[in-house]
């Protein structure tokens, strides 16, 4: 199973939801589109929620810090949530954790933008 991603509004920001794997293929290329397409609509605080992610191999970690990119080159930011063991233990061997604010707690991520 690829990536299924789903997203919400919670005042001003957009939270991505995100379940299953995202690997290289349709994973990956399914984040990346709708990353792009909620920045071209306006969206530009994005709070990610990978709770529900089994997976992400590097091309998926190439996704995450491409969507980072588009984001703050449009004026806006990415956050992420809900990290299982295993991608936060990704994050941190490929030092990523300093890139991206991480937070445990919906209503604590969505203050953040603030």
């Amino acid at each position: 199973m690829s990536v299924k991603l789903t997203n919400r509004q919670v005042g001003d920001v957009t939270v991505v939801d995100a379940e299953g794997r995202i690997t290289l293929g349709d994973g990956a290329s399914t984040f990346r589109d709708l990353i792009r397409d909620l920045v071209g609509k306006g969206n530009k605080k994005l709070l990610v929620n990978l709770g529900e992610v089994s997976y992400i191999d590097s091309s998926g970690i190439g996704e995450l810090v491409s969507g980072f990119t588009t984001v703050q080159n449009a004026g806006g930011a990415m956050k992420l949530l809900n990290l299982n063991k295993r991608v936060k233990d990704l994050l941190q061997i490929t030092k990523l954790y300093t890139v991206f604010e991480v937070h445990d707690d919906e209503a604590a991520g969505v203050r953040s933008f603030s």
